[in-house]
C-alpha cells in the first residue's frame, strides 16, 4: 500500500491551547555530544543477564556485540541520505512523539536528502506496508505533545516465520536503512528477533529499540529510565494531592487509590515519595514477606484504628494495580480458577468450587462477592484472569470495611470508616510531556538516528547522566541481547528482556520505609499541583530516578 502524497496531519494547531502552543514552540536543547560532530566507540564484547547459552544460540548473529557510546569528534562524518521507517509499540506513554521528532530532525539536520516513514497502528502496520511519508508540515503539530495519535499504536508482534517475511517484504520494498522501534520490554524483544532475522537474511535494514513504557519496569544501568514515568507519575501525583485536600477538607473519608502498573509498583512508589500518603502498598514486599489477603487487610486496619484514636477518621491509600498478583495464596487461586474455566463451566449451585482445594476455597469464599464474580470473567487470550479488571481498590474497601466491623463488635473500634475508591490510569498516559520528558526523548530518537547512521543494529538507544543538565548527558547504545534472560513457554526457551521490579534494598524503597510510619499517622501530605513548564519545579526530575542515581539522599 503506497504513502498518500503529501499527507495532512490529525491536529489542527490552529485549536491548540495557549499552553500547547507554548509547548509546540518549546525549543529542546540536545545533549553537546549530539549537537557537533561525533564518532562512536565500541565497549568491550557483551553477555546476557541470565543463561548467555542459550541466548546465544537463539541469536547468533547478534549475541556477543558490544554496546557504544558517542564521543565528540573533530570532523563530521559524511552523512549520507537513509530511509527509516518508526513504528509506536504498546501502550501510550509521554513523549513518544518527541522521539519520532528526534530521528525526523536528525535525519534532516545530519543526513540530508533522508526519507522518514511512520507505520501506522503499530507492528501490523510493518507487516501490512501501511504507512505516511513524514514531512516537516505533518510532524509539527505533535512537537511537545502528549499522546502516539502522530501514527498510533498497536500491540501486535511480529512473531510468525509469515509475519517476519512480511516485515523483510516491507523493508525490501521501501528499501529500509534503518527501522526504529518505540515500546516497553516485549516490543524491544520483538526489535531484537526481527535485527536478528533482518541480519540472517542479509538485509541492509538495521534495527534500534527506544526504552517506552509509565510503568518504569524498562530500565537498567545503561537505560536509566523509560520515558513517561515522569510525566505519568506527576500527573497522578496531582491528582492524589487533590484527593488528600479533600479527606483533610471532609474529613470523614479513606480514599483508596489504585494506580496503574501491572508488575511492578514503581508507579505507587514514586507518587508515594512525591505526595505522602497514610499508606502505600507495595506489591513486591507483599510477594517477598509472603503477605496474606488477610495480612494486607489487617495492616490497613490497623493504621485506620491508630488514626481514628488520633481523632482522624480519614485518609489516603495508594494501591499498585497488580497487587493481587504479588499475594501468593491468591496466585495460587487464580492458577486453580483459570485449570478449572479451562476445561469445566461454572455452575450456580456453586458444585464446580469444590474442584478447588481446601485453602483457595476458603480464600474465594472470603472475597466479597463482587471481586469473585470478577475473578470468573473472561479469560485473556492466554488463558488468564485479566488482572487489570480486577478493582482490588473496592476488594480492599469491602474487607476493611467488614474487619472493622468485627473489631467494633469487639469494642476495639468506636469511630466510622467510609471508603472511596479511584482508579488513575489512562489519566495519565498520554499528557503533555515534562521538560525532561521532553528533552529526554528528544535525544532517544536524535541518538537512534546517529546509530543507524553509524551502522548500528540490534541496540537499544541509552542516554544517560540524567541528573546533570541536558547538555552533559551521554548519548550511545546498549546491546539488547544483553538485557536479557529466557524463559520456558510450551517447551521451548523464549527470550525475553526481564522487567525492572522495585529492589527493597533499593534507595527509592528505602526512602520510602524510613518514612512510611511517619506519614501513616501524621498527616505529611504534598499536594505537588500541576505540572510547570517553566520557573520553580519545572525541571525536577523524579524521585525514584535521583534516588537510583545516588543524587537524592
Amino acid at each position: 500500500m503506497a504513502a498518500a502524497k503529501g499527507p495532512s496531519p490529525g491536529r489542527l494547531a490552529s485549536v491548540y491551547s495557549e499552553v500547547q502552543t507554548n509547548r509546540l514552540h518549546h525549543a529542546l536543547p540536545l545533549p553537546s555530544v549530539l549537537g557537533s560532530h561525533f564518532s562512536l566507540v565500541d565497549g568491550p564484547p557483551s553477555s546476557a543477564t541470565g543463561n548467555p547459552d542459550e541466548i546465544a544460540k537463539l541469536f547468533p548473529k547478534l549475541f556477543g556485540q558490544p554496546s557504544a557510546a558517542l564521543v565528540p569528534a573533530k570532523e563530521a562524518t559524511e552523512g549520507k541520505p537513509l530511509k527509516v521507517g518508526v513504528v509506536l509499540s504498546g501502550g501510550q506513554a509521554p513523549g513518544g512523539h518527541n522521539v519520532i521528532c528526534g530521528i525526523f530532525d536528525f535525519l534532516q539536520e545530519r543526513a540530508k536528502g533522508s526519507t522518514m516513514y511512520g507505520f501506522k497502528g503499530g507492528p501490523a502496520g510493518v507487516m501490512k506496508c501501511k504507512y505516511v511519508e513524514l514531512s516537516t508540515d505533518f510532524v509539527y503539530p505533535y512537537r511537545n505533545q502528549g499522546g502516539f495519535d502522530m501514527i498510533c499504536s498497536g500491540r501486535d508482534k511480529i512473531e510468525t516465520p509469515e509475519q517476519f517475511k512480511q516485515a523483510e517484504d516491507t523493508a525490501k520494498k521501501l528499501e529500509l536503512d534503518g527501522l526504529v522501534v518505540i515500546g516497553g520490554d516485549d516490543s524491544n524483544t520483538n526489535a531484537c528477533l526481527i535485527a536478528e532475522y533482518f541480519r540472517a537474511q542479509n538485509l541492509k535494514t538495521r534495527v534500534i529499540g527506544c526504552p517506552k513504557t509509565i510503568d518504569g519496569d524498562l530500565k537498567c544501568k545503561e537505560v536509566p529510565t523509560s520515558f513517561g514515568f515522569d510525566t505519568a507519575c506527576k500527573i497522578y501525583s496531582e491528582m492524589i494531592g487533590n484527593v488528600m485536600t479533600d479527606a483533610r477538607s471532609s474529613g470523614k473519608y479513606y480514599h483508596f487509590v489504585r494506580l496503574m502498573g501491572r508488575a511492578a509498583s514503581h508507579i505507587t512508589l514514586e507518587c508515594a515519595l512525591q505526595t505522602h500518603p497514610n499508606i502505600a502498598l507495595i506489591g513486591e514486599e507483599v510477594a517477598a514477606k509472603k503477605q496474606t489477603l488477610k495480612n494486607v487487610t489487617d495492616y490497613i486496619t490497623d493504621i485506620i484504628c491508630k488514626r481514628a484514636e488520633l481523632g482522624y477518621n480519614y485518609g489516603v491509600i495508594l494501591i499498585p494495580e497488580g497487587l493481587i498478583d504479588f499475594i501468593p495464596e491468591v496466585q495460587k487461586l487464580i492458577a486453580e480458577l483459570n485449570e478449572i474455566l479451562a476445561h469445566d463451566t461454572v455452575d450456580e449451585s456453586g458444585v464446580w468450587k469444590n474442584k478447588l482445594e481446601a485453602e483457595s476455597k476458603k480464600l474465594f469464599e472470603f472475597l466479597p462477592p463482587a471481586i469473585q464474580e470478577q475473578l470468573l470473567l473472561e479469560r485473556d487470550p492466554h488463558g488468564n484472569v485479566q488482572v487489570a479488571k480486577i478493582e482490588t481498590e473496592k476488594m480492599l474497601i469491602d474487607m476493611v470495611e467488614t474487619e472493622l466491623g468485627k473489631r467494633k463488635s469487639e469494642g476495639k473500634y468506636k469511630s466510622h470508616f467510609i471508603g472511596q475508591s479511584h482508579f488513575f490510569g489512562y489519566e495519565g498516559r498520554c499528557g503533555l510531556p515534562t521538560n525532561f520528558d521532553a528533552s529526554y526523548c528528544y535525544a532517544l530518537g536524535y541518538g537512534a538516528g546517529a546509530l543507524l547512521q553509524c551502522g548500528k543494529t540490534g541496540l537499544i538507544s541509552s542516554v544517560g547522566n540524567l541528573s546533570a543538565p541536558v547538555a552533559q548527558w551521554t548519548v550511545g547504545g546498549t546491546a539488547l541481547t544483553s538485557l536479557m534472560d529466557v524463559e520456558r513457554r510450551h517447551g521451548k526457551f523464549k527470550p525475553v528482556i526481564k522487567k525492572a521490579m522495585v529492589e527493597l534494598d533499593g534507595a527509592p524503597f528505602k526512602k520510602f520505609a524510613s518514612l512510611r510510619d511517619e506519614w501513616a499517622v501524621k498527616n505529611r501530605y504534598i499536594s505537588p499541583g500541576p505540572i510547570q513548564f517553566i520557573g520553580s519545579g519545572s525541571d525536577a526530575v523524579n524521585h525514584t530516578l535521583l534516588l537510583e542515581l545516588g543524587v537524592q539522599a
